[in-house]
This record gives structure tokens, sequence and C-alpha cells, in this order.
């Protein structure tokens, strides 16, 4: 398939985008208030060290009025992954996972073969 077929230009995108992408280390935002402009796939990205000493990172949208859009921004030894992933992906408390009565009845007990 050529690259220049927009289908695979579309099914790229998505799945090249939705991954984690290393911008930079954590040293290039010391300060509180400091920032770090970089582009990404096109886009250009805001990655700030707020005043709660957070780093976040934000998508700087062209449209107009647009305020800058928060992105999954992750630190991770030391360097500053960010995600274009427009899915929201949170993770799963073990108390909300509850067993069904159905799966419950399922469970079985293991018995040594030579009983």
């Amino acid at each position: 398939m050529p690259s220049d077929d927009p289908s695979f230009r579309r099914e790229m995108a998505r799945v090249i985008r939705g991954g984690w992408h290393l911008i930079d280390l954590v040293s290039a935002v010391p300060e509180r208030g400091d920032s770090l402009m970089v582009t990404l796939f096109g886009e250009p990205i805001l990655v700030v060290r707020e005043e709660d000493e957070d780093v976040r990172a934000y998508r700087c949208l062209r449209r107009p009025r647009g305020a800058p859009q928060p992105i999954r921004c992750e630190i991770r030894y030391g360097n500053i992954f960010v995600s274009l992933d427009t899915c929201d992906h949170q993770l799963i408390e073990a108390e909300t996972i509850t067993r069904s009565p159905r799966s419950a009845a399922r469970t079985a007990t293991a018995t040594p073969r030579s009983a």
C-alpha cells in the first residue's frame, strides 16, 4: 500500500498519535512557571511546570478564542511523555470490580490427580 494513500495515512495517524511520545527531560522545566514549546505531528504542544510543581501538557488550538486543551502527560524516569490520544483512559480501582453471580458460580476448585 503506498504511503500517499489517504486510508493508510489515517490509520498511521490513529496508531502512531495514540502512543506515548518522549518530549524532553523533566529538567527542561525546572522552576514553577517554566514552559517548553514543541511541535508533535504538526501540532504545537506546550509543556508547563505549574504552580503546584506538577508538569502538565497542553495542545495549543489554532481556533479563534480557543483555550489550550490539556493532554495526557506523564513523568517516567526523569522524562516527559505525552499522548495525543483522545480516548479517556482511566484506571479502574480494584474495589469497583465485582463478580457477577454467573462468574462466581464458575469458580472451580482443583484436586490432586492422585486423589
